[in-house]
């Protein structure tokens, strides 16, 4: 099983971003993370904690019993498996397309990483992950969480699209008897999760017995 790379910014629902990341962690995979400046004021404004980008603490991310989201407890064990880089730094590992990695998400994706991935105008860590994900013919999920979409975002996600990404909205269903705003995160996730081949019962799926 090759790393993951997961970049949170700036759009709303840092809390999508943050359930991922305690769900794959929980399933043993290896996860390369960054934040962006921008992702980091989100989740701060959006689930009351500061995450600091020049000294990283993964507690503060995976043990937020605070909130309404299911993250598991934060475990030492994790600090094995988890890799935190700074998004200014274009010399980490996942800056190179010599390494291994089975896929990226991007969650959630704000229009402005959106528009610099769709036209290859990589100006920081996220961007150029993105762009090693695509000319290696990787796995890129873009997750954008906006409302409504003007022209030049539908574009860009046509454009990416194209390009090989898989643009998944964060659209949560309401069929799988949703009861708390948890509920509605792990839909979302559920579904990004599928697509990294990543096993996971978040959700009663459409059809199964109740």
């Amino acid at each position: 099983m090759l790393p993951i790379v997961l970049a949170i910014t700036g759009a709303s629902g840092s809390a999508y971003g943050v359930r991922l990341l305690s769900v794959l962690l929980a399933a043993g995979r290896e996860v390369h993370l960054v934040v962006s400046p921008s992702g980091q004021a989100v989740i701060e404004e959006e689930l009351g904690v500061r995450f600091d980008l020049e000294h990283p603490d993964p507690a503060v991310l995976l043990d937020l019993k605070h909130t309404h989201l299911k993250c598991n407890e934060f475990s030492k064990k994790y600090l094995d498996t988890l890799h935190i880089h700074n998004v200014r730094n274009l010399m980490a590992p996942i800056a190179s397309g010599s390494f291994q990695t089975s896929a990226m998400v991007i969650c959630p994706c704000s229009g402005s990483t959106l528009a610099a991935v769709a036209h290859s105008m990589g100006q920081n860590l996220i961007h150029r992950a993105a762009e090693v994900h695509l000319k290696e013919r990787r796995l890129l999920v873009v997750v954008p969480r906006e409302t409504p979409l003007s022209l030049p975002q539908l574009e860009n996600m046509k454009r990416i699209g194209e390009a090989g990404a898989v643009v998944l909205p964060a659209a949560p269903g309401l069929y799988h008897g949703a009861k708390e705003i948890s509920d509605l995160i792990d839909f979302v996730v559920s579904r990004i999760c599928d697509q990294l081949s990543v096993p996971n019962d978040l959700i009663r799926r459409w059809g199964s017995v109740s």
